[in-house]
C-alpha cells in the first residue's frame, strides 16, 4: 500500500513536468521551422530577384530546404503563414511564444 502511494505521488510530480519539457521542445523546433522558412524565403527572393513585397508559395520554397519536409505544420498542431519577403513567417500558435521574436531559447518561453 505504501509502494502504490510512493508511486503515487511520485506520478502526480514527474508527469506535469514531462508535459512541460515537451511544451518547450515544441517551441523550440517550431523557431527552428520559423527560421529555416524565413532562410528558404530570402534565398528564392534573391535567386528570382524578387521585390520585399513578393510572397513565395510551399511549392516555390521547397528546393531551398535542406531536407525533403516541407515545414507546413508546426509539431504542436499549428499552420506555418509564410507571409512577404520583408515579413517574418509566422506559426498560428505565436501567443504561445511559437514566434521569431522569441528567439531568447535560454530562458525557455514557457506556454500559457
Amino acid at each position: 500500500m505504501i509502494v502504490v502511494g510512493v508511486l503515487g505521488i511520485m506520478m502526480m510530480i514527474a508527469i506535469p513536468n514531462f508535459l512541460n519539457a515537451r511544451a518547450r521542445a515544441q517551441v523550440r523546433i517550431c523557431i527552428t521551422n520559423l527560421r529555416n522558412i524565413d532562410v528558404a524565403k530570402q534565398q528564392w527572393g534573391f535567386e528570382n530577384r524578387k521585390l520585399a513585397s513578393a510572397r513565395p508559395n510551399w511549392r516555390q520554397l521547397l528546393p531551398y530546404f535542406k531536407n525533403l519536409n516541407r515545414n507546413e505544420t508546426c509539431p504542436a498542431g499549428g499552420r506555418y503563414n509564410i507571409r512577404r519577403l520583408d515579413q517574418d513567417p509566422r506559426c498560428n500558435r505565436r501567443r504561445f511564444g511559437h514566434d521569431l521574436g522569441n528567439l531568447d531559447q535560454d530562458n525557455d518561453p514557457r506556454p500559457n
